[in-house]
């Protein structure tokens, strides 16, 4: 081998070792970096972390709740919601039902649904602002609190202000679908029937009251779906937050 093909050898030989070391490095500068990244992920959050990562899995939980909850069906095809005759009209049903008219239920039903449905889509601003008001005492307490800390937290903050906000939805819902007409019609032709006894509910009252408890019951769904379901914290920030309270509840 003359002095050029040396040369030529050994100066690809040089370069080889020089990409390989360089590859090397940026490995190690990756892996270093992913290590830095799961530390991050598995330690203790700050105080602010804290906060906003559970003020972001509340906006998640309230939103997909009232979001599913305001489709159409959302109450009416949701067995753990839907909205039944009240207990004060159950033997209005049973009878109506004995009679053939169980049509005119069934549309009764469906039409208190319906207003339901459309109320919960003014829901969600309501729980975002109980959310900006929450204090760090607050956000701890329903971090490391019960698997429906959360949930008792909106019942006590936000009853008043859905009541305000549903009402009058709810009373313009159930005439325009008819629920009025439907549930005169159903009390009607019960209160005609000889020796019983009339039945006059608040109808207005009474869905209002159980669109806002079928809102409980979602936000509870979702709420403990995060709190043990891995896979339903979608970001970084709720991975380090909700396993932060896995960690403390573990050594209570």
């Amino acid at each position: 081998m003359n002095y050029i093909a040396k040369l030529e050898k050994g100066l690809l030989s040089l370069s080889f070792l020089l990409t390989l070391l360089l590859y090397s490095c940026q490995s190690t500068a990756q892996i270093s970096k992913i290590l830095e990244q799961a530390g991050g992920l598995t330690g203790t959050p700050t105080n602010s972390e804290i906060s906003m990562g559970l003020k972001e899995a509340l906006e998640k939980g309230t939103g997909i709740s009232t979001d599913r909850l305001s489709l159409t069906d959302g109450y009416l095809k949701n067995l753990d919601v839907k909205i039944l005759f009240p207990d004060e009209a159950k033997q209005v049903e049973k009878t109506l039902r004995s009679l053939g008219l169980g049509s005119l239920c069934d549309q009764a039903i469906t039409s208190l649904n319906r207003a339901a449905e459309d109320a919960a889509k003014e829901a969600k601003p309501i729980f975002t602002a109980a959310i900006k008001k929450m204090t760090f005492q607050d956000v701890q307490n329903i971090l490391l609190g019960e698997s429906d800390a959360a949930t008792q937290y909106f019942q006590r903050t936000t009853t008043d202000s859905l009541s305000s906000k549903f009402s009058p939805i709810i009373d313009s819902s159930l005439k325009k679908v008819n629920a009025t007409k439907y549930w005169g019609d159903v009390m009607g032709r019960y209160n005609k029937i000889p020796l019983v006894k009339p039945v006059n509910t608040d109808l207005t009252a009474y869905v209002t009251e159980k669109a806002i408890q079928g809102l409980f019951v979602e936000i509870a769904k979702e709420e403990l779906k995060i709190r043990e379901n891995i896979n339903a914290r979608t970001s970084s920030l709720l991975q380090k937050v909700f396993g932060y309270a896995d960690k403390q509840k573990s050594l209570k």
